[in-house]
């Protein structure tokens, strides 16, 4: 089995059977002495930092457009995502919004130390008046921000 790592896999210590994956932009956002030990004692162990395809890359951002979770994905989720297609592996992760795109693109997940994320349908709707729309960014009607509700 693949296994891709997202960041928080390396802030705690926990086993991970089968050939274990990361991506560049996770081994960047490693910062903490914790982390960056659990990351030595990985790649010790046989962990594989690798990108994903730029197909992969662009049906990460398609699904995370689909379930309306792109506008709170950073460049390493997606890449993360995208990895996990390229791999046909399971993603470790405890973020939500990730695991919500992971359902929309076909990726298996498992949370690390929180439980498991359900899908979640996103609606748009303005703060002022109440209208609903199709993505955020700033109501044409009355100028107040349009946010991300859950349906």
């Amino acid at each position: 089995m693949k296994v891709v790592l997202d960041a928080t896999a390396f802030f705690v210590d926990r086993p991970y059977e089968g050939e274990v994956y990361t991506s560049p932009r996770v081994v960047a956002e490693l910062v903490d002495l914790r982390a960056k030990c659990r990351y030595e004692a990985l790649l010790a162990a046989g962990l594989t930092v690798t990108e994903p395809s730029p197909e992969a890359w662009k049906a990460a951002e398609a699904a995370a457009g689909l379930s309306r979770d792109i506008g709170v994905l950073s460049p390493t989720d997606l890449e993360v995502l995208a990895l996990a297609r390229d791999l046909e592996g399971v993603l470790y992760t405890d973020d939500f919004a990730v695991q919500n795109a992971a359902i929309t693109l076909g990726v298996k997940t498992r949370p690390i130390q929180q439980r498991r994320a359900k899908k979640v349908k996103w609606k748009y709707r303005c703060a002022g008046c109440g209208r609903y729309y199709d993505e955020p960014g700033e109501c044409p009607v009355c100028g107040a921000e349009v946010r991300r509700k859950r349906r």
